[in-house]
């Protein structure tokens, strides 16, 4: 009885390590692949707030963007 009651809790305890590190993979390999913001989107998006963008101001917000990553 007690076995049956550890048994479950450890798989429990199990799945959920495996399946958080195998998201967690999945994850950065699909923002490696696909990443969410280049720099085409950020001049369309200043262009879009009324600035024209100059090839340093486009360097400057990438460089703050993959500093977060």
């Amino acid at each position: 009885m007690i076995w049956d009651i550890l048994y479950v809790v450890f798989g429990l305890i199990g799945g959920l390590v495996i399946g958080f590190f195998l998201a967690r993979h999945l994850m950065t390999k699909e923002l490696k692949k696909n990443p969410p913001i280049n720099e085409e989107m950020i001049k369309t998006l200043m262009k879009g707030m009324g600035r024209t963008p100059n090839q340093k101001q486009v360097n400057q917000l990438m460089k703050q963007m993959n500093k977060f990553n």
